[in-house]
């Protein structure tokens, strides 16, 4: 009985206690659902949107006939987001800036850390060593990288010292040199570590070596930062990483770490190097300002800027040839995408805001076939040349212009080297005494010696000095001047002289005292008159970079501090004195001759379509830009001359294998040294010109020597196996 009564009073208290947890848990469910069953909800969807920045591919480049030169590849990157670092207010609890800084920090660490273990290289920019004792490494640093880092000691107040390649130590500024307390001295590189530390909040206990990992990367974000004028600014860590990494870092959850694509500029070519130029970084806060002004410039005056493209800090640009100077058609605009992440970090949603813009596809004039074979033929004689006397800094260049247009077709120097293989060759490169990187065809200025000759003898018949019949009585030494007495070439060799000879026939000659005569006569003014005219010493239109060289004359001898003598004038006649020209003024010079004296505008720009081939965007139409008086009987006389030297002259053994008719033009241009330059135009066919061709050899000795290049170029032009521009393809459509 009591144990019954026992059994009931415990399950009793059971019975209860069950009741009231039942009780609790109905409770507390219905304030969940009911009560505050919204407000949950909402908790539980809370999602964070954040605005990426979705880099356009830039556009690619291709040949006349549409072969791609320029294309891109797609690559992973890491990029560094300090926003997205949370902050660790535990290590330093009183400081709440300084805590962000070391919360940044220490995640930057771990990221290096991973990469040093995975073998990935990573941007850091600081031209300091990563090993102790630290020091500078400005003589191996690219300009680029030493522009930054004197920008950011500027903004420091560390330092005003304008840094180059032989800047062993920059100085320490008053401002720094007030707060250390010291007297003026070189700001070492130890020194600097020590500042950076302190700037960037890396902690006490890192070692020296990781902590000038840690300041390379967070200096590369202080750079950021400067030019935005803005704190946080994230960063291209890593490019071109493996789906293993990114896996990694996925798993792993780094802090501040973003995985996105852009695409790498790949270039399909080793020929061109010099036309098609490179991308790189923006080098100093006025470059980035100069590429944003009709941005910023639209900006301010209310105007729609969304056809203009925003350069950020980590943008690859133009920096040389065809790559900068179409770089407004090239780099395309960017796009934004929001997106969406829940509590725990997950990507909940994508959506383009802004949807990005390819650049343009721009087509250039030449063909990259034909620019292999001027390539080669320019390396060929260059090489037989040295075969038999090497010169170490012998280099030369060629061009080829249309003379229905001018548009260049082909534009060679040599040595050169390939824009794919770039940074493996650079050591090499840079010390080559021939020095590969100069652009000889558009930026190196030669005496062009008896190449001016048609030039001076269309000035003489048109200006009525001389007309194409009537002759002078060559003596092989020219007398007029009692004390300066020049001799022409023939009468050095062997005290002859060519006669009596007409305007033709001292073309054929090359005869100098035939030139002398004409240019005494004709006198400085007209002839520079002439020269202009024709593009001599004149910009020539090309979008790339150029020298314009220099026209011979009282003009230019005043700038120079010296008086212009009659005896100058005789010597500028026959193209020596201070003529100096590059050889695409050369090639045009003789396109703008035979076509019969309208000089139009060189060029490499060809048309630029959209990048899905939807719309023209510009296409090249001539440019007049002068006009040369040149009659029918002058041009005949003038052209008959140098197809006779062609047909039966000097050069005649060299085209008795060439497939065309042609005329041309040799020069020797004296250096002073007892060298001379080789120099060589031409044009053909002879009837119906189609090209003009200029090619110059450095120590060539004379331009008779370099007369075979000439021929070279103009067999693969008119061959039929080459056949330039015949293989046209309809606009918008790539070859592969």
């Amino acid at each position: 009985m009591e144990d019954n009564r026992r059994f009931r009073f415990r399950s009793n208290i059971i019975l209860t206690i069950f009741s009231v947890c039942l009780i609790g848990f109905v409770f507390l469910l219905h304030n969940a659902q009911i009560v505050n069953g919204s407000t949950y909800l909402a908790q539980s969807n809370i999602q964070r949107t954040t605005s990426k920045t979705i880099v356009s591919s830039r556009g690619i480049i291709t040949d006349r006939n549409g072969k791609v030169l320029v294309s891109n590849k797609e690559v992973y990157t890491i990029t560094f987001d300090p926003k997205a670092v949370p902050v660790d207010t535990e290590l330093v609890p009183d400081d709440a800036a300084l805590s962000k800084k070391r919360s940044v920090a220490l995640a930057v660490y771990r990221l290096i850390a991973l990469c040093r273990e995975q073998g990935v290289e990573w941007n850091d920019g600081l031209p300091v060593t990563r090993t102790t004792p630290f020091g500078y490494t400005m003589a191996n640093t690219s300009s680029t990288q030493r522009s930054r880092l004197q920008h950011y000691l500027e903004d420091r107040e560390w330092s005003e010292t304008v840094l180059t390649e032989n800047t062993a130590f920059p100085l320490m500024s008053k401002a720094l040199q007030e707060e250390l307390g010291t007297a003026a001295e070189p700001l070492s590189a130890n020194k600097l570590m020590e500042l950076m530390r302190e700037d960037f909040g890396i902690p006490e206990d890192m070692s020296n070596e990781d902590a000038r990992l840690v300041a390379g990367v967070l200096y590369e974000l202080a750079l950021r930062s400067l030019t935005e004028n803005t704190v946080n600014v994230q960063y291209v860590f890593a490019e071109d990483i493996s789906v293993e990494m990114i896996s990694i870092l996925t798993d792993g959850q780094f802090d501040g770490v973003v995985i996105s694509s852009k695409s790498e500029r790949q270039y399909n070519t080793d020929y061109a190097a010099h036309i098609l130029g490179r991308v790189g970084d923006i080098a100093t806060k006025e470059e980035r300002a100069a590429l944003n002004e009709p941005y910023n410039t639209a900006k301010e005056a209310g105007e729609d800027v969304t056809g203009l493209h925003f350069y950020q800090w980590d943008d690859k640009v133009g920096k040389d040839g065809v790559e900068k100077a179409f770089e407004t058609y090239l780099c395309g605009l960017d796009g934004k995408q929001l997106i969406t992440t829940d509590r725990e970090g997950k990507v909940t949603n994508e959506i383009y805001s802004v949807e990005p813009k390819p650049g343009g596809t721009v087509a250039l004039t030449i063909d990259i076939d034909f620019q292999a074979k001027v390539e080669a033929a320019l390396a060929e004689t260059v090489n037989r040349m040295n075969e038999s006397k090497n010169i170490p800094e012998r280099g030369g260049a060629a061009a080829v212009v249309s003379v229905a247009d001018s548009s260049v077709l082909a534009l060679a120097t040599y040595p050169t080297y390939s824009q794919r293989t770039y940074r493996e060759d650079l050591e090499e490169l840079s010390n080559n005494p021939a020095r590969p990187f100069v652009n000889r065809a558009l930026a190196g200025a030669y005496t062009p010696g008896s190449t001016l000759k048609p030039c001076t003898a269309v000035a003489a018949l048109e200006t009525g000095v001389i007309t194409p019949t009537s002759t002078i009585l060559t003596k092989g030494r020219y007398t007029y001047y009692r004390d300066y007495q020049p001799a022409c070439w023939l009468y050095n060799q062997g005290g002859g002289s060519h006669g009596r000879i007409n305007v033709s026939q001292g073309l054929y000659h090359s005869c100098n005292y035939f030139f002398y005569e004409v240019g005494r006569l004709m006198g400085i003014e007209k002839l520079d008159e002439f020269m202009t005219d024709f593009g001599l010493g004149q910009p020539t239109g090309i979008e790339l970079w150029e020298s314009t060289g220099t026209m011979a004359g009282p003009a230019y001898s005043e700038s120079q501090g010296q008086t212009w003598v009659p005896g100058n004038t005789i010597q500028a006649a026959i193209g020596q004195s201070d003529n100096t020209f590059t050889p695409l003024q050369l090639a045009n010079y003789i396109a703008t001759l035979v076509r019969g004296g309208e000089r139009y505008s060189a060029h490499l720009l060809k048309d630029i379509m959209a990048y899905d081939g939807s719309e023209l965007l510009y296409s090249h139409e001539p440019e007049l830009l002068d006009t040369v008086p040149i009659s029918a009987s002058t041009l005949a006389a003038v052209k008959k001359g140098m197809g006779d030297l062609v047909s039966k002259g000097s050069v005649s053994r060299y085209f008795k294998d060439c497939v065309v008719t042609a005329g041309a033009k040799t020069g020797s241009a004296q250096l002073g040294n007892a060298q001379t330059d080789g120099v060589f135009v031409c044009f053909a066919p002879f009837e119906n010109p189609e090209i003009a061709v200029a090619v110059v050899i450095e120590k060539g000795n004379s331009g008779s020597a370099v007369a075979s290049t000439a021929v070279e170029i103009l067999n693969a032009y008119f061959s039929d196996d080459t056949a330039v521009g015949a293989a046209l393809v309809p606009e918008g459509v790539l070859l592969p």
